[in-house]
């Protein structure tokens, strides 16, 4: 609503009211005031000639402000001129403070003839009160402070207020000043007088009469303290001769730290223990502890001041690293828009503009003002008009230095506080923030700006997934933009930022309108020996590859043979290799078989308890059982067996699980599972036996879907030591024995079980270093309790002993050096740490060949690199080999050899193979939708994306382009262009698909019978490839 000015809009008026302000204007001038000629209450001018005139027409400013004889004149008088008000008490004080500061002084001169009291009593003090006539300098004495009650009392100021009362703050270093020797300083801070000088006693020397008769006289005196024996004392009295003082030794912590650090703990102790005083009561100082730090620092920032926002922005840095998992926006409203508003600020430090974000349609249309009700959709064009400072100096000036200090430091509070889903859901709301994307984004390129930049990306990163991005939307184009930086950290997080668009939405994310040449580029990149630009390209490529008409655009804009060929090779990215061994072929030595099933770890037995019947049983067996003609247990062994390892599961969540499978479907289902396996009735000593033959219990367990065996736990229990935990020590004779997955799944066992590492509830991560809690009222760390010991028990492992440690994450790192390294380059590691002569046959996971990481030959592209076959040996290497079999003939030769990649921690496929997979099979089903190519166009073979085409107007570019082959016959000739011309009509003919996984077809039929990991995931690219006609 537009301010409204006074209702009497006639010429008279307004020319009587220009006239009265002129003379008023003279009136302050000679004064020394400032007169306010229109002065507002909230958005409606106060006509001063009116004013003036109604309140004269009550009797002047003291009859109005009388409040025994004329009571609420004021809110009359605010009720006139501002009807229909929200708060007429306030307002009746605006309305009295716009006429005490302008009208007051001119009334008592003009009205009533008399001089007015000074303005530092008038208009420099609060309109409170009234009796103008009478205030003098003596008489007045400003309201409002208990010091100037205090003064008014004739005490003396305290040391925190100054001459008015007023409570002063804290001085600046730069701006105390010191107190000379000798001078008097302020009035209230008096010099300490000197002692009062000590006078020895002094006896009296007059003569005294004596209560005599008058006719007896006094008995002679000595010096005039007479003749008996005290006299005697007194007058032979000499002060004793000055002895030199003892010294006390004072203690400090150099000379008796024993004792200082005693004293120190008995204060802190007498400290803690300080008893609470009674409620009501309140203590010298205290009583008004004022906001806590976040709502302090929430204030500061909103304050616009350069002081109080540094003082925030440093406190809330700290806030949300330390607390990110706690401080929430919704908690603190304002908080958001405030470090929004903020960093927007950078847009003045490099272009001729200072943003603003508006709610007010009406200011919309201009340049500079942000739409924060649905953001601002031309903001690229009207940043792309705005003229670009000269700032070519890596060296900003100060003042621009500390601004772009605190515009990082306030995108860094986002940053970290979106982490927290809650925070990225709320701040997803909020319109301006991809503005403020976007002005990051497209700020020039200046060194200064490129930590900004990274902000403003993983802000995206984590906002993304809430957004639904058109092709013109400002904030899709600036991520588009910076795939084409030469920043791979850029790159990276725009590219994973895209992949996530609408990815927590029901809307699709078709990721239209690529420039070919960012298709180009991704493309490239997957050529790059770097994971983690692979997987984002991956990310990306996977939803781009998920329609159809980008997959054409794919296939005549980039080589997408060699796409597809690279794919295929990081199918078997990191590859371990494992092999399974047939059976013994001669008899050896018996090992002692265990009759018990191994005990498997909580996390496995978990895994297969969610499972439903019978498939949990068919699972459990192949863990703990294995086939073998000889083997033999009983019934009821193998039934307790598998009670006693899901009854207490199944106990503790009844109403989720299914019960276990009764006894006799379980015995029938052994049969089921293992196809050698027969239940047997046998009479030993005539009574009848019931038996299960042809399985034994396995010696370690395996993983029933890739046979890959699990890990034993070979950490030792803490020993007892009379009756207690003996936590130095361990018992070598007593291990743990359970199994898990993993490494990973190991270690999770060893933290949890053994060292009882507990684990957050909400973000399911380990507490290896808890962080302190934080105090509410100040943000500082509050002291913990007692520190835990923590020793390291694997195997009689010593590392720790005897004391121990307190760090729970030195302990939880140091384990993992004692479990196998599973990562993805861990064939890299046992290349560079194992020599030629120690390499041995592939007995477990953890053991590859050195022959296998060299070049090979004669086996499909993409394999030999990845170790992945085997090797041509020379003759005289061929030779020892052989010779080598023939002494070791005795050893079992394996039966298959596997190539499993990596997996995440539920053993399921992840990483480069798992994204590799799922972009070949969109590729191949996408590829049979789309019309094949009718023609083969020529590709300029300068271009980046020249591949090997058929021309029909240059015969020549059919043959190969390498060395010169030899001259043939004509009839040989004319055979050649007919087998080019046969090839020619072949390739027109044939689809996408049968032309693009053709030559990888043996690639991937051995990944899919090789890889156990890809297992599941082959099989649907296979089919997809068949229904292309590949």
């Amino acid at each position: 609503m537009a301010p409204t000015k006074s209702s009497d809009a006639s010429p008279e008026h307004a020319k009587e009211q220009q006239q009265f302000l002129d003379t008023l204007a003279k009136y302050h001038e000679q004064r020394g005031t400032v007169l306010e000629r229109e002065p507002k209450v909230g958005s409606r001018y106060i006509d001063l000639l009116r004013l003036w005139k109604r309140v004269n027409a009550e009797g002047g400013y003291d009859k109005v402000s009388d409040t025994k004889g004329n009571k609420l004149a004021w809110r009359r008088i605010a009720g006139e001129f501002l009807p229909n008000g929200p708060g007429l008490t306030t307002q009746a004080f605006l309305v009295k403070s716009i006429y005490y500061r302008n009208l007051a002084a001119y009334e008592i001169s003009t009205v009533h003839n008399r001089e007015p009291p000074p303005k530092e009593i008038l208009e420099d003090v609060s309109a409170k009160g009234g009796d103008l006539l009478n205030r003098t300098v003596d008489n007045f004495f400003p309201s409002g402070s208990r010091e100037s009650g205090r003064l008014r009392n004739g005490e003396d100021d305290s040391d925190d207020s100054d001459d008015h009362g007023a409570v002063t703050k804290t001085p600046k270093d730069d701006k105390m000043d010191v107190d000379e020797p000798g001078s008097v300083a302020r009035s209230t801070r008096s010099l300490r007088h000197a002692p009062p000088q000590r006078v020895l006693f002094q006896p009296e020397v007059s003569i005294r009469q004596t209560r005599q008769s008058a006719g007896h006289q006094n008995s002679p005196q000595v010096n005039g303290y007479g003749t008996g024996a005290a006299a005697m004392t007194i007058a032979n009295y000499e002060p004793r001769s000055a002895l030199p003082a003892t010294m006390k030794v004072v203690v400090t912590p150099s000379n008796q730290l024993e004792n200082y650090v005693q004293s120190r703990r008995k204060y802190i102790l007498n400290k803690r223990n300080r008893p609470v005083p009674p409620k009501g009561m309140m203590l010298p100082g205290t009583g008004f502890p004022g906001p806590n730090i976040y709502i302090r620092a929430l204030h500061a920032l909103r304050s616009k001041q350069p002081d109080e926002e540094a003082y925030a922005l440093h406190h809330l840095v700290k806030i949300s690293h330390e607390r990110g998992d706690k401080y929430r926006f919704d908690q603190f409203p304002g908080l958001a828009e405030a470090l929004i508003g903020k960093i927007i600020d950078v847009g003045s430090l490099f272009f001729d503009v200072s943003w603003e974000i508006s709610y007010c349609e009406d200011d919309f249309e201009k340049p500079e003002v942000l739409n924060g009700l649905s953001g601002t959709q031309d903001l690229l064009k009207r940043i792309k008009s705005l003229q670009v400072l000269d700032v070519h100096d890596e060296l900003l000036p100060e003042e621009t230095a500390k601004a772009l200090n605190m515009v990082n430091e306030a995108a860094l509070i986002i940053r970290n506080m979106v982490m927290l889903k809650e925070n990225a859901l709320f701040a997803s709301m909020i319109p301006s923030i991809r503005d403020l994307v976007v002005i990051i984004l497209t700020l020039p390129s200046h060194p200064t700006v490129v930590e900004l930049q990274h902000y403003g990306l993983e802000i995206a990163e984590q906002l993304t997934k809430y957004w639904t991005l058109s092709a013109s939307d400002p904030l899709y184009q600036a991520l588009l933009a910076q795939v084409d930086s030469n920043d791979r950290g850029k790159i990276i997080t725009s590219l994973r930022a895209l992949a996530r668009i609408a990815m927590n939405l029901e809307a699709t994310n078709k990721l239209t309108n690529i420039p070919v040449k960012t298709l180009q580029s991704i493309c490239n990149w997957l050529l790059v020996e770097d994971e983690d630009l692979r997987i984002a390209c991956l990310d990306f490529m996977y939803l781009f590859t998920g329609f159809a008409d980008n997959v054409e655009t794919l296939a005549h804009e980039v080589d997408l043979e060699g796409v597809v060929n690279q794919l295929v090779r990081m199918l078997q990215y990191g590859a371990i290799a494992y092999e399974e061994r047939r059976s013994a072929s001669k008899p050896s030595k018996s090992v002692q078989q265990s009759d018990n099933a191994p005990k498997l770890s909580s996390a496995i037995i978990d895994h297969l308890v969610a499972l439903e019947e019978p498939d949990r049983s068919s699972q459990w067996l192949r863990t703990c059982f294995e086939e073998d003609p000889t083997g033999e247990i009983t019934q009821i062994q193998l039934w307790s067996a598998y009670n006693a390892a899901f009854s207490e599961a199944v106990n503790n969540d009844s109403s989720a699980l299914r019960a276990l499978m009764p006894a006799k479907d379980f015995i029938t289902n052994v049969s089921t599972t293992f196809a050698g396996a027969s239940a047997q009735v046998l009479t030993v000593a005539g009574q009848p036996k019931y038996t299960i033959r042809g399985i034994r219990p396995r010696t370690v367990p395996v993983d029933p879907q890739t046979k890959k065996q699990y890990m034993r736990c070979s950490w030792h229990p803490p020993s007892l030591l009379n009756g207690f935990s003996d936590t130095k020590h361990s018992t070598t004779k007593v291990e743990c024995g359970e199994f898990a997955s993993g490494a990973r799944a190991m270690w999770e066992h060893v933290v949890s079980s053994h060292l009882k590492i507990p684990r957050d509830l909400e973000t399911g991560q380990w507490l290896l270093e808890p962080k302190p809690d934080i105090d509410m009222e100040n943000g500082d760390a509050v002291a913990a309790t007692k520190p835990q010991k923590f020793s390291c028990h694997w195997g009689g492992c010593t590392h720790f002993q005897p004391d121990g440690t307190e760090s729970a994450f030195a302990v939880g790192q140091h384990i993992k050096t004692h479990l196998p390294d599973t990562s993805i380059k861990q064939a890299i590691h046992a290349r560079h740490n194992r020599r030629l002569s120690e390499s041995r046959p592939l007995t477990s996971s953890a053991q590859v060949r050195y022959e296998n990481f060299q070049p090979q030959f004669g086996q499909p592209v993409g394999l030999g690199s990845l170790g992945l076959g085997g090797r041509h040996i020379s003759s005289d290497r061929s030779a020892d080999r052989g010779r080598s079999e023939r002494q070791t003939s005795h050893q079992p030769a394996p039966n298959f050899r596997y190539y499993n990649t990596a997996t995440d921690e539920t053993n399921d496929a992840a990483g480069l193979p798992l994204s590799s997979v799922l972009v070949l099979r969109n590729l191949a089903r996408q590829l049979n939708k789309i019309r094949p190519p009718s023609t083969i166009v020529d590709v300029d073979a300068q271009s980046p994306t020249h591949k090997r085409t058929f021309s029909e107007s240059n015969p020549d570019q059919r043959r190969s382009a390498g060395s010169k082959k030899p001259r043939l016959s004509d009839a040989a000739h004319e055979q050649a262009r007919a087998n080019e011309e046969r090839e020619e009509q072949e390739a027109k003919s044939t689809g996408w698909v049968p032309r693009v996984f053709t030559p990888v077809k043996e690639q991937l039929a051995f990944v899919a019978s090789h890889n156990l990991t890809l297992r599941n995931y082959m099989g649907g690219l296979l089919k997809a490839v068949a229904e292309g006609g590949g």
